[in-house]
C-alpha cells in the first residue's frame, strides 16, 4: 500500500463497514485484526466437525445493508442470500402451550388472543403501533446522526419533532412501557426481553427499547451460510475496493503528534504511519489505556456498574429430542425481575434460556447446531465461579420444558464472560457497552468522534449502540466522520500552503 493509510483497528462489523465504505471513496484502508479470523463478535465456533454462528444470530433493518453496499458500488443481494422467517421465535414457559409470534402482524396478534385472550390481542396491536412511533422519531432524530443530544433528539424536528418525542414516554422504563399494554406477566416477559438486545434489564432499560417490536415486525431474515457470512461479505466487497486486512496483528499503541494521530504500533514491534485510526475495539479499551495511556482521555471510561450484561454461551453439534424447536427459542424464567435482580451480581438458578437452532431453517439431520445462550454478570475480569451450578441450572431448565439435548462434550464449546474478556478487552466480558438503563444512557456512549484528532470509533459500544444493524450504521458514521476530517485537514493545508505563497 503506497499512500498512507486510514488504519481500522479490529474486523467487527463496524469496522468492516468503515473500511468498506472508505474504500469505495478511494482510500487507502488498512484493517489490522488481532484475531485469525473476521467478525469480533459475529464469530463462527467449530465445535466438533460443525461451524456454528456463536454470536448474533437475528438479521433485521434489512434497509441499512441495502445503503451501505448500494455506498460500496454492489447491493444486498448480490453479495448475501437471505431467506425471510415466517416464525419469528418461539417462547416456552415450562407448562402450557408455547407461543409463537410471526412475520404477519394479523397472525401474531391471532396467537396471542388464543393464548392470553382478545384483550392482549388488542394490546399487542397498541403496542406495536406504539413501537413504530418510535422508530419513525428516533431514526431520523437519533440513530442517523452524529452523537446526538436530548437537545437533538426533542428539537431536531421543530414543535412536532417535541411532541412526538413526548409521545415515545422517554423517562418510562421498557416494563412499564409493555405493561400499559400487556396485563399477562408472560407476555410482559416476552416483549420486555427486547431489554436483552442490548443486554440491559427490562425493568430499568429505557421505554424506547419497544422500537425493536417494529424492527422484527419489518422483517427478520436467516442468512445463507450463518450470520458470519455477513461479515465475510463486507470483507470481500472491501478488499474489491482495494482494501487490505492483516490478521493475527494487535496493536499495543495509538502514537500521536501534536495532538492528532500519526501512527499505530504492532505488538509485532513495527510502527505504521496513518492519516486516520478507527477503533472498532470497545471504546472502554481505549480508555482504560489498552493502546497508549496517553491517549486514554480520548474516550470516558465505563464505571463496571453501567456495564451491560454477559453470557454464557454453548455452541454444540448435538442430538435432540422432545420439544419442537424453532430457529429462534426462548424459555422463560418462572421469576423474571428475580432473575434480573440477580444477575447484578451473581447467577439465577432458574435462568431464561436462548437457543438458536441453526438447521431448523433447512433440513434437521442426525445432528444439529445449537446456540444456546443464558445472561450473565459483567464479571470476566475477575475469577470465574459456580459455571458447573449454571450449567446445571440451564439443563435442568431445558429438561423441565421438556427438550432433551445429548449434550457431547467433544462437540461442546462454552465460553464464559471470562472468555467474551479476553476477546473483547477492556468490557468484563459485557457484549453491548454500556447499559441501556435510563433515558440518559443513550446519550452517554460515545460518538463517532473522540477528542483526539484523527482518532475516531466505531462498533457496538459506540453510538448508535448495540446490534448488528446499529453497530454496521456505526461504522458509515465512522466512515462520514473521517472523511470530513480529511478533507477539512486537506483544506486547511491548502490554505496554509496559499498563505505562505503570498
Amino acid at each position: 500500500m503506497a499512500e498512507t493509510p486510514i488504519i481500522v483497528i479490529g474486523a467487527g462489523i463496524g469496522g468492516l463497514a468503515a473500511g468498506m465504505l472508505l474504500a469505495a471513496r478511494g482510500e487507502p484502508v488498512l484493517i489490522l485484526e488481532k484475531q485469525s479470523a473476521l467478525g469480533g463478535k459475529m464469530r463462527l465456533v467449530r465445535a466438533g466437525a460443525a461451524e456454528i454462528d456463536g454470536g448474533p444470530t437475528v438479521f433485521t433493518m434489512r434497509s441499512i445493508f441495502d445503503a451501505l453496499f448500494e455506498a460500496a458500488g454492489t447491493s444486498l443481494g448480490a453479495e448475501l442470500s437471505l431467506t425471510p422467517l415466517n416464525v419469528l421465535a418461539r417462547h416456552s414457559w415450562g407448562q402450557g402451550p408455547e407461543l409463537d409470534l410471526f412475520a404477519d402482524l394479523k397472525r401474531s396478534a391471532d396467537a396471542i388472543g388464543n393464548f392470553a385472550g382478545a384483550d392482549a390481542a388488542k394490546g399487542y396491536y397498541s403496542l406495536t403501533r406504539e413501537a413504530k412511533h418510535m422508530y419513525e422519531t428516533l431514526r431520523k432524530t437519533y440513530i442517523e446522526r452524529q452523537c446526538p443530544s436530548p437537545f437533538d433528539v426533542a428539537f431536531g424536528a421543530g414543535l412536532s419533532g417535541l411532541i412526538a418525542m413526548m409521545k415515545i414516554n422517554p423517562f418510562e422504563t421498557l416494563w412499564q412501557a409493555v405493561s400499559r399494554h400487556l396485563n399477562d406477566p408472560r407476555l410482559q416477559q416476552l416483549f420486555g426481553r427486547y431489554a436483552t438486545y442490548v443486554g440491559s434489564s427490562p425493568y430499568q432499560a429505557v421505554a424506547t427499547l419497544l422500537l425493536i417490536a417494529h424492527v422484527e415486525q419489518e422483517g427478520v431474515w436467516t442468512v445463507q451460510g450463518g450470520m458470519h457470512a455477513v461479515a465475510r461479505a463486507f470483507e470481500r466487497v472491501f478488499k474489491n475496493k482495494g482494501g487490505s486486512i492483516r490478521y493475527e496483528t494487535s496493536v499495543r499503541r495509538i502514537v500521536t503528534t501534536g495532538d492528532r494521530v500519526r501512527a499505530v504500533v504492532t505488538a509485532q514491534g513495527g510502527e505504521i504511519p496513518c492519516r486516520a485510526v478507527i477503533s472498532n475495539a470497545d471504546a472502554n479499551a481505549i480508555a482504560t489505556g489498552h493502546f497508549g495511556d496517553d491517549i486514554s482521555y480520548a474516550v470516558k471510561e465505563v464505571d463496571q456498574r453501567v456495564r451491560s450484561l454477559s453470557a454464557i454461551t454453548w455452541c454444540t453439534h448435538a442430538h435432540t429430542s422432545g420439544f419442537p424447536l424453532a430457529f429462534h427459542n426462548v424459555f422463560f424464567s418462572k421469576d423474571y425481575k428475580r432473575e434480573f435482580e440477580m444477575l447484578q451480581q451473581s447467577y439465577p438458578p432458574d435462568p431464561t434460556i436462548y437457543i438458536c437452532a441453526q438447521d431448523r431453517n433447512g433440513v434437521v439431520r442426525d445432528k444439529e447446531r445449537l446456540l444456546i445462550l443464558i445472561n450473565s454478570p459483567a464479571n470476566g475480569d475477575s475469577l470465574e465461579k459456580n459455571r458447573d451450578m449454571v450449567e446445571q441450572a440451564m439443563r435442568k431448565k431445558l429438561n423441565e420444558c421438556g427438550l432433551q439435548v445429548d449434550w457431547p462434550t467433544a462437540d461442546t464449546v462454552i465460553t464464559s464472560p471470562q472468555g467474551f474478556h479476553a476477546l473483547f478487552p477492556a468490557t468484563g466480558g459485557a457484549l453491548y457497552g454500556r447499559s441501556s438503563h435510563g433515558f440518559y444512557a443513550s446519550f452517554k456512549r460515545p460518538g463517532a468522534k473522540t477528542k483526539i484528532p484523527g482518532l475516531f470509533l466505531a462498533g457496538g459500544s459506540a453510538h448508535p449502540g448495540a446490534g448488528v444493524p446499529m453497530a454496521a450504521y456505526s461504522g458509515q458514521l465512522a466512515a462520514d466522520a473521517v472523511s470530513a476530517f480529511l478533507s477539512s485537514s486537506s483544506q486547511h493545508k491548502g490554505a496554509r500552503f496559499m498563505k505562505d505563497e503570498t
